[in-house]
């Protein structure tokens, strides 16, 4: 407090007024331990996540130390989850209650610096164009920065960074209401200065999980295969998180949805002009994707970037991208996320401290099933005739339990089958998989076979059924398990039928390089 304040304060003391001291203000830097949950996207029932808009949300739980003074007092905790959801904070070890939170989302950046200094005068520096000489002038910011920046000096109005040499702004100090990490900050009251350890747990969004599956084929064929599992994933937040304790919920818990909160990130500064200078002097790093994309297949960029990108260059990237997504088995894990029940759900812990990357994925192992059981089979859903052969679908079909291999929870995501031709691993099919428990069927859709067609044809009706006829050709060297989904009232169930998704399943064997047909009739509901 300067003197001058000092003495006025004193003489209004002296007087008889009332004083309200200002509040002392207390920032904690980083955390000392971290704990991060991440729960799915709540509208995803299968499938893995959409890496480039991660859906879901996090329960983020901090202890720090701080020291507190005697009297009310502003606790800033820098370096909180961008997307804080500030109504669900909880502060708890302070030494009286929270009287008020707030979410600080206005960040340090050059976009950030331009809005604050709207309307005030800065300081710009650059070169002559003539002379080359450096100089510098006063300015004030009339407009920005969505989009670029308007400057009026003593020659008039002009667009910031149209002049094709160097220039840049000075501004004579940060405003107090920038902070340079995300920041969550309370009003707190004690009694006496202390030293507190406190906790800080609150919900974010911005993150995302999933299972990534690797199904091998026995290269036997003998109906076996590996099944491995990545768990994946995503912090799509400006902010890491260092040595914390990671750990997933599958399931769906009920979770209601929360207000629309502010990104910082999303205030860009774009400086367009480039008279004098060409976009390939600039190296690519500075295109650098945010987490929150503002249309779908969009890119956004951090300030300083000329938003001139080659579509072709973006097609390119996006393909390499998802070519990389395709995980593989490595050898045995040397760390693998461990289950645990939690009520109806369950939860998958890491066993050792790992750092939450901001704007980044990560994978952890998390199931490793090497000898499953599954059936080939190959299915099509009978709704319509066709008067040509055409190729059957088939997919793996098998049971989660122990006695097959498996029986354990498998929580959903996505799923690569292999399988090997001439000693390679060779990618047969993706498909997504919903959350399953242990004894439920599994089946993983692989793609349609040449080898196994069929065709489907009516032949006969009357008021009250029709009568179909499916044939099926096999060219495959061994007999195969073939079945037709009917969505229809049956009117007589042949032997083996099943109630499945879709409708009842009429199996039939075909014979190596053989023939097979099928006859069944469908209820007609026409009246009497």
């Amino acid at each position: 407090m300067t003197a001058v304040r000092l003495v006025a304060l004193l003489a209004l003391l002296l007087a008889g007024w009332p004083v309200t001291l200002p509040a002392a203000t207390v920032t904690s830097r980083e955390a000392a331990d971290i704990s991060v949950t991440l729960y799915r996207a709540p509208d995803r029932d299968s499938g893995a996540m959409d890496r480039r808009w991660p859906g879901g949300y996090a329960l983020i739980s901090e202890t720090r130390t701080i020291a507190i003074p005697a009297g009310e007092s502003v606790i800033r905790f820098e370096g909180v989850a961008e997307g804080l959801l500030p109504e669900t904070a909880i502060v708890t070890g302070l030494p009286r209650s929270v009287r008020e939170k707030n979410r600080d989302a206005r960040l340090i950046s050059p976009a950030g610096l331009v809005d604050a200094y709207l309307k005030r005068r800065v300081t710009l520096r650059r070169t002559s164009r003539e002379t080359g000489r450096v100089t510098e002038q006063q300015a004030i910011i009339q407009a920005g920065p969505d989009g670029g920046v308007i400057v009026q000096t003593a020659e008039g109005y002009e667009a910031l960074g149209c002049s094709g040499l160097p220039e840049r702004m000075l501004y004579p100090g940060v405003p107090a209401d920038l902070a340079p990490r995300p920041t969550l900050s309370v009003v707190a009251i004690s009694d006496r200065p202390v030293t507190a350890t406190v906790q800080l747990t609150y919900l974010a969004q911005g993150f995302d999980w999933s299972a990534n599956y690797v199904a091998r084929m026995n290269p036997d064929d003998d109906g076996r295969m590996g099944l491995f599992a990545w768990l994946t994933i995503a912090n799509g937040g400006a902010q890491s998180f260092r040595d914390a304790r990671l750990q997933v919920v599958a399931g769906r818990p009920n979770k209601e949805a929360a207000a629309s909160q502010p990104v910082p990130s999303r205030a860009v500064l774009k400086l367009r002009c480039w008279p004098m200078d060409i976009t390939s002097t600039h190296p690519r790093s500075v295109f650098t994707r945010l987490p929150w994309p503002e249309g779908e297949g969009e890119e956004m960029m951090f300030e300083n970037a000329d938003n001139i990108v080659v579509t072709a260059r973006r097609r390119e990237r996006r393909i390499l991208n998802e070519l990389m997504a395709v995980p593989v088995a490595p050898a045995p894990a040397a760390m693998m996320a461990e289950q645990e029940e939690l009520g109806d759900l369950k939860l998958y812990r890491v066993p050792e401290r790992v750092t939450v990357a901001a704007q980044a994925q990560k994978q952890v192992a998390m199931i490793d099933q090497p000898d499953a059981a599954f059936d080939r089979v190959y299915s099509a859903g009978a709704d319509s005739g066709s008067g040509d052969y055409r190729p059957m679908p088939f997919l793996l079909r098998g049971r989660n339990s122990k006695a097959k291999g498996l029986g354990l929870p498998l929580p959903a995501g996505g799923v690569a089958i292999f399988e090997e031709v001439a000693g390679e691993p060779m990618l047969v099919g993706e498909t997504d998989l919903a959350d399953l428990a242990v004894d439920e069927q599994v089946e993983l859709p692989i793609g349609e076979s040449p080898d196994v067609q069929w065709r489907l044809t009516k032949v006969l009706e009357t008021r009250r059924r029709q009568d179909w006829l499916a044939e099926f050709t096999n060219a495959r060297a061994e007999p195969v398990q073939a079945e037709i989904i009917v969505p229809f009232d049956l009117v007589d169930r042949p032997p083996g039928t099943e109630r499945r998704r879709g409708g009842w399943a009429l199996p039939v064997t075909i014979a190596a390089n053989g023939t097979a047909s099928l006859h069944y009739s469908i209820r007609l509901d026409r009246g009497r």
